[in-house]
């Protein structure tokens, strides 16, 4: 094969052929040839590199040097300082797009930023960066100034609660793993996320990865560890080298490692990848797939509080837990309980997705309403159609409906609902969302991420998604709503870990909240959404067609008939319900039945 040392990519979009890439490209050929660099530089066509906007487009490589708004006789000059005199012309470099960070956009009238504080603010690769926002002052204070056990009440008066999703109080739980007998004793932060559409962990992580790792120390300082690991999937990279970078810039700054400050106490951390299965985010399963094992749940008790990593006393907090550690024991306990409810303290993240204007990462005080998230913060539904519904916590947790908008969001009211906070997934529908698809949806989730373990996740799970992909496909028969609901009961009471006792939900809660669409399903075979295929026709109205064949053109089963400018038909026997002639017709003519 023939080496080159350049390739030169010149870009053959329509839009920048109409500004001449041709005759650039042209141009730039017949110049390597003159200067004798000919054999040296390969030129080729490709497709859009940029937006096109500012073309003639080129890209060099291996420099990955972006050229744009070049003209003929600017091929001469750039052939001579960038192909021969090995020179970058800065004039035609094409101009850097400002970029829009869709995550986490500027905080809402009603945010509160504590964990997501630094994000998108400082450096995540640079420690000083971190430093200069009083980064590691809370362990220096912590080291120099309290005891392990002022540590943990400072903690279980702040009223943090696990932010994982059980909510568990943190302090209390540091305190259980203080007290128990065996050494070494071992902290982890589950970075396991999972929940699809969730990225608040990951982007802590990417971030501000020195909050989780100060976070980290001070507890292992409270429970006395020696030794912490992070759990984070494989599917975010870029987490694992900020941590691992992160993690080396600490131990140089005298913040992991021997001797911390000079202080006598002695921890460091360990960054293990998961192979992203699900199951790993529960914590037993998660210690199993540290140890090397298989990623699978046990029974408890003993709780990792007493037995739990190679059998011994184990603390477990998830990112955004950690995160929240330093401001505690910077500003105190006191500033952190002003946020919140009486038994839900503080700030949560949340990742809102779904039918809302504003989609992205959020940070509001618990005791917010679900209306001020969703209208406020979220500015609403998309297109202004009418709410119908909220999931939140994630693939287990429950569908809630317009009734529980003024709600206060804290983890005993969204339990009371029939839902969970889980670790902040927050999935919002409009008005033409189909409740039993949805419930379905996230049976088939939870029910291919079921380690397979125990029988009543296992079968229990697999008997669910059977019945509502029969009711889906227009199948449902007398008897299957109480099936579903003894099955959920079952399920939900006998199932080993979290999973399993959770995946009932979605279900539950739309037989609960949502029983009518259910009801149309099964007994009148036909959604109310118009989104079930089976139970649905498309029509086309004859006084509005005028005849165009848009979607007979379009229709990929040719279940479409009718001559130029007559009145179309759509033929049901042959219609797959695909939606295509609804979507290319410009009249409006197309309606679901």
């Amino acid at each position: 094969m023939k080496y080159y040392r350049s390739h030169a990519l010149v870009c053959v979009d329509p839009e920048c052929l109409a500004k001449g890439a041709h005759e650039v490209l042209d141009a730039l050929q017949d110049e390597l040839v003159a200067q004798g660099l000919i054999e040296e530089v390969q030129v080729l066509e490709t497709s859009r590199i940029g937006g096109c906007a500012n073309g003639p487009e080129l890209m060099v490589y291996p420099e990955g040097v972006h050229y744009a708004g070049l003209t003929v006789d600017d091929i001469p000059y750039l052939v001579e300082e960038h192909f021969l005199k090995g020179r970058i012309v800065k004039k035609f470099l094409a101009p850097i797009p400002k970029r829009v960070d869709e995550e986490l956009g500027p905080p809402q009238a009603k945010e509160v930023r504590v964990v997501l504080r630094n994000c998108g603010k400082i450096d995540p690769e640079n420690i000083e960066d971190y430093i200069a926002e009083d980064g590691y002052l809370a362990l220096a204070k912590v080291l120099t100034e309290m005891t392990p056990e002022q540590v943990i009440n400072e903690v279980i008066n702040s009223g943090l609660r696990g932010r994982g999703g059980a909510g568990f109080p943190t302090g209390k739980k540091w305190q259980l793993v203080r007290q128990a007998p065996g050494n070494p004793k071992y902290v982890i932060c589950n970075a396991d996320e999972g929940d699809p559409g969730a990225f608040m962990n990951r982007r802590v992580l990417e971030g501000d990865p020195h909050s989780v790792l100060e976070g980290m120390i001070i507890a292992a300082y409270a429970i006395g560890a020696s030794q912490g690991y992070i759990y984070c999937r494989a599917e975010y990279p870029l987490a694992v080298r900020t941590l691992n970078i992160a993690i080396q810039q600490a131990r140089a700054f005298g913040f992991l490692g021997e001797n911390i400050l000079g202080s006598g106490f002695s921890f460091d951390i360990e960054v293990r990848m998961g192979a992203g299965a699900f199951v790993c985010g529960e914590e037993t399963a998660l210690m199993a797939s540290i140890e090397g094992r298989r990623g699978e749940p046990r029974p408890r008790p003993p709780f990792p509080a007493v037995k739990g990593l190679w059998d011994k006393p184990t603390n477990i907090n998830n990112v955004e837990t950690y995160a929240n550690i330093p401001q505690i024991i910077l500003r105190g306990a006191s500033w952190f309980a002003s946020m919140g409810t009486e038994r839900s303290k503080g700030t949560k993240t949340f990742a809102i997705a779904g039918d809302v204007k504003r989609t992205g990462l959020i940070e509001v005080p618990l005791g917010i309403t679900l209306r001020e998230v969703i209208y406020d913060v979220g500015g609403g539904i998309k297109d202004d159609k009418a709410f119908k519904a909220v999931q939140t916590g994630g693939p287990m947790g429950g569908c809630l409906p317009a009734e529980y908008l003024d709600m206060e969001v804290d983890y005993e009211s969204l339990t009371a609902a029939g839902s969970i906070m889980g670790s902040g997934g927050m999935i919002v529908m409009d008005e033409d969302t189909c409740m039993v698809d949805i419930a379905r949806f996230f049976m088939e989730f939870t029910q291919d991420e079921s380690c397979g373990k125990c029988v009543p996740c296992r079968v229990g799970t697999r008997r669910i998604l059977e019945i509502l992909e029969r009711i889906c496909a227009g199948q449902g028969r007398h008897g299957d709503i109480e099936v579903l609901e003894m099955l959920c009961e079952q399920i939900k009471n006998t199932s080993l870990c979290g999973l399993g006792q959770g995946a009932p939900n979605p279900v539950a809660s739309t037989l609960k909240y949502f029983r009518s669409e259910y009801e149309a399903h099964i007994y009148e075979k036909r959604c109310p959404a118009k989104v079930c295929r089976a139970l649905i026709t498309y029509e086309i109205l004859p006084n509005v067609c005028t005849g165009c064949t848009v979607c007979a053109r379009n229709c990929p089963v040719e279940a479409i008939t009718g001559a130029r400018r007559q009145t179309h038909v759509i033929n049901p026997d042959i219609c797959i319900r695909c939606g295509i002639c609804m979507q290319v017709c410009n009249f409006n003519a197309v309606v679901v039945r």
